[in-house]
């Protein structure tokens, strides 16, 4: 094939290509000379390059998926938590509309889309005299596939410019438009292009397509759209702003509404009667404004907003939903996940009861409990004395006085993660953080009966900064009860919490391995002294560490104690129990599921069964194996809960925050009280006892009707080193 013959055919083959739009305008005869290359040429191009630009426009429409709700729900996939979006829209099936929508549309928008093929001859010839007359654009000539077109390149657009391209008034625009709409229905059919762009469509109220609009405007699904309704939303699409019910006096949404149904009369989709009938009626409108973010949680529901924060701030750190995290908050916004969370709404109810029978939302004491489910990491409640809410105007004072006058106090509205997650560096834990020293002591190979001589004050090897807890250079604790003065174990030494039995165990196992046992059950350390102290060159002669002068948050607590009741299955905390793509697939990373439990063998079996032995002399349940000391620093948990249950009390220095973590095999739960804005603020010691209360009434209600299950015993080796 020669040269001139390759040009002739790849001209009659672009020729074919255009063909159809060519034809467009021999139908409105001499239009098509005073349309396609006279605006062209207004665009500032001659007619040959206004030809060859139409020739190299593409001619297939790439559809990007567009920006869809992501929904929210408690554990039992139907109660609704949240909503998170962009643009509020939810894809639905042409069959899944109401008749009198699809046709209001037609009416209203393209009465020739069943006759046309993309583009509308008449349509084009008519817009043409109008904007000559006019001397300007008067009219368009968009069909209702031409506007899809213009949806579809817009919400695909990836760059500003892409987008202006998509929308601004220029010929090029519209010969584009005019292209891809003849190519998209050659191979859509009109019902697809029908049901896109009611999918596509912006109705105002940031509710785009048709289920948004119908929720938005009447609290119905599309499937329930009246005829008045119909053509009033039908109508919204040419000028949502303009014709809004809503916000103007309706008086302009109602003539668009009747014309809107004159429209269809014309096409025979109404009768006379129901036009007549229809255009008499008023708009009845049933306003609703769909929750978006944490901060819409229901009202009567207000706590649950601190879960969704801790959802939110989760799903930012994880790889799966994007590259970084402001990746990831935008894929939420506009990804249409269905996310069923971990949180069960009768445990969370009971939680934020029992919180609040111990400590008001008024109150400058942060009180709240978490509770995880062992062996998975699911949390199934978040509860605190607060209400999560940006409205700080009439909060308390702050309880610092240094910032008195220029910030207000964090109660009773605020949005802190007070339980975890964010930012949120913790409180002080106390006595729980000797967990980690038994921990490591057992790991090491020491036994259950390993026993000290417990004075009540005993001078460390510990070299530490001037102060009522040194002896000269060292640091010298004592406990808080001189009646624990006397040889314990780890049984009666941690059912009694006896400092001075604890500081030698972690003398003897080595501070480093404390704060490294921690790490391995999830803690993290935020604050500079606490990441100084854990680091390699300090870590050693930490010795304080055993006392919890640390910061740890309550999911962190309650998932240490978590990893206990699952025999040392470490699972890392997680809101989720399934999130499934627009598509309806369970979500995958990695070869995973996202939403699935995270969990690993952190300490062997035999060292966790070993501690929850210990840890039951703490509750009144009492030791399989030992001797738990003749009292106990927490016998209510056990006395509430009447069912085996094991764990750590922990108060700080000045009782600055108060601490109860408990487990039973089936759940684990810790609960604190504390200030958060000051933490040199203290409890009090008639708070001391509010989180064990808390914790053991919670559990109570949890649990009622389940199996009391029994923790099994550790064997022979953990107990006395054989």
């Amino acid at each position: 094939m020669s040269y001139l013959q390759k040009v002739k055919q790849t001209r009659v083959a672009r020729a074919g290509r255009i063909s159809p739009l060519i034809r467009a305008g021999l139908i409105a005869g001499v239009v098509v000379a005073g349309l396609v290359f006279p605006l062209v040429a207004l665009a500032g191009v001659g007619a040959k390059e206004g030809a060859d630009a139409l020739k190299d426009m593409p001619e297939q429409l790439t559809v990007v998926p567009s920006a869809q709700t992501t929904y929210v729900y408690a554990n039992d996939g139907k109660t609704l938590l949240t909503m998170f979006y962009e643009e509020h829209r939810k894809p639905t099936k042409i069959t899944d509309m109401s008749p009198y929508i699809t046709q209001a549309i037609v009416a209203s928008e393209d009465t020739r889309f069943y006759e046309h093929h993309g583009v509308d001859p008449k349509g084009v010839a008519r817009a043409f005299v109008a904007n000559q007359q006019a001397g300007g654009v008067s009219q368009g000539a968009s069909t209702l596939t031409m506007q899809y077109v213009r949806m579809a390149l817009r919400d695909g657009a990836a760059t500003p410019k892409e987008a202006l391209e998509a929308t601004e008034q220029t010929t090029a625009r519209k010969l584009r438009e005019m292209r891809l709409a003849i190519e998209l229905e050659k191979r859509v059919s009109k019902q697809e292009i029908l049901q896109r762009y009611l999918n596509s469509a912006y109705f105002g109220h940031r509710a785009y397509g048709i289920f948004a609009a119908s929720e938005v405007f009447f609290s119905k699904t599309p499937k329930q759209l009246t005829l008045n309704e119909a053509a009033l939303l039908a109508g919204l699409v040419k000028a949502p702003s303009a014709y809004d019910p809503a916000t103007n006096d309706q008086r302009a949404a109602t003539e668009r509404r009747n014309y809107v149904i004159d429209q269809m009369l014309k096409m025979g989709s109404v009768t006379a009667a129901q036009a007549k009938s229809a255009q008499k009626s008023k708009i009845k409108l049933n306003l609703t404004t769909p929750p978006n973010d944490c901060v819409s949680v229901p009202k009567k529901h207000n706590d649950w907003g601190f879960f969704c924060d801790y959802l939110r701030n989760w799903w930012m750190e994880q790889p799966a939903f994007g590259a970084n995290s402001q990746e990831r908050l935008e894929n939420l916004r506009r990804g249409g996940y269905k996310i069923v969370t971990t949180i069960d709404p009768d445990i969370q109810a009971s939680a934020m009861k029992h919180v609040l029978d111990k400590e008001k939302k008024k109150s400058v004491y942060a009180h709240g409990e978490v509770i995880i489910e062992p062996g998975t990491g699911r949390i199934k409640a978040m509860a605190v004395n607060r209400k999560y809410s940006l409205d700080q105007r009439k909060n308390g004072k702050h309880s610092d006085r240094r910032l008195r006058g220029e910030v207000r106090g964090n109660y009773p509205n605020t949005v802190n993660p007070l339980l975890g997650g964010g930012d949120m560096a913790g409180y002080q834990a106390g006595s729980t953080f000797k967990v980690f020293t038994m921990l490591a002591a057992l790991d090491e190979g020491m036994p259950l009966n390993t026993s000290f001589y417990s004075p009540n004050r005993f001078v460390t090897k510990y070299i530490t900064a001037p102060g009522p807890a040194t002896c000269g250079v060292h640091w010298c604790p004592k406990n808080s009860s001189e009646s624990m003065t006397g040889k314990q174990t780890m049984w009666s030494g941690f059912g009694k919490s006896v400092n001075t039995y604890f500081v030698q165990l972690e003398q003897k196992v080595g501070a480093d391995k404390a704060v490294k046992m921690a790490e391995r059950l999830g803690l993290k350390w935020r604050t500079e002294i606490d990441q100084m102290l854990a680091g390699p060159d300090h870590a050693g002669g930490w010795g304080a560490f055993t006392l919890g002068v640390s910061d740890a948050t309550p999911i962190e607590m309650a998932n240490v104690f978590a990893t206990l009741a699952a025999e040392g299955t470490y699972c890392e905390p997680i809101p989720v129990r399934m999130i499934n793509t627009r598509d309806g697939a369970s979500l995958e990373y990695q070869g995973k599921k996202v939403a699935g439990p995270r969990c690993h063998q952190a300490i062997r079996k035999e060292v966790a069964q070993a501690a929850t032995d210990a840890a039951r002399c703490v509750t009144g349940y009492g030791a399989a194996k030992g001797d738990c000391g003749g009292w106990e620093t927490s016998p209510m948990v056990h006395a509430i809960l009447n069912r085996p249950v094991a764990g750590k009390s922990g108060t700080t220095d000045s009782n600055r925050s108060a601490w109860f973590c408990g487990f039973t095999p089936q759940l684990a739960a810790a609960a604190f009280v504390a200030d958060p804005d000051n933490p040199e603020n203290t409890v009090g010691t008639s708070r001391g006892t509010i989180s064990k209360f808390t914790v053991a009434e919670t559990l109570k209600d949890a649990l009622k009707g389940q199996p009391k299950e029994k923790f099994d015993p550790p064997p022979a080796e953990m107990v006395r080193g054989d």
